[in-house]
């Protein structure tokens, strides 16, 4: 699979979420990076455009700001990036965790490894919405919705892996 298609099953395709456990990890994390990538570009414009219309009140902060401009611009963008990649590898984590709990109550077989792939793809599709979300609406429950909907996706997927088999007696 390549990086497009992995982008269409993290957005509509739950079989196929639950397929890249087979993948080789090289290939999640190629997409995961690269997805982290775009939204840090998209946070690190959102900050350009944020700093310079506060600047633009204060004078001093503005001559400030020029003068170290060489500076804080690549240091806020790698900052940001590491930061957000942080984050996004923590959040993945714990919401494989989540998988290997979904695993054992539904009586499938997977391993916490096979479950951080699916939760890679699991997590792109509310951390896009509420990317986009973030710029429309402040809410307190914003999170707590988009972690639900990560929870749900995770679930269809796990729904997906191969059932445990029968115990002989």
């Amino acid at each position: 699979m390549n990086i497009f298609q992995l982008l269409k099953a993290s957005l509509l395709e739950p079989k196929k979420q639950a397929a890249v456990r087979i993948l080789p990890i090289g290939k999640i994390m190629r997409f995961v990076f690269l997805f982290i990538l775009l939204l840090t570009i998209a946070a690190f414009v959102e900050f350009t455009i944020g700093l310079n219309e506060v600047s633009g009140d204060l004078e001093g902060l503005l001559v400030y700001i020029e003068e170290i401009e060489w500076l804080l611009y690549p240091l806020a963008f790698i900052l940001l990036f590491v930061s957000t990649t942080l984050y996004h590898f923590i959040k993945i984590s714990l919401f494989a965790w989540i998988g290997i709990a979904l695993v054992k109550w539904l009586k499938r077989r997977g391993e916490y490894r096979q479950l951080w792939r699916t939760a890679a793809l699991a997590v792109t599709f509310p951390t896009i919405l509420s990317f986009a979300t973030g710029f429309l609406v402040e809410n307190q429950w914003l999170p707590l919705l988009m972690s639900l909907l990560t929870i749900a996706y995770l679930y269809l997927a796990v729904t997906y892996y191969p059932k445990m088999p029968a115990v002989r007696k």
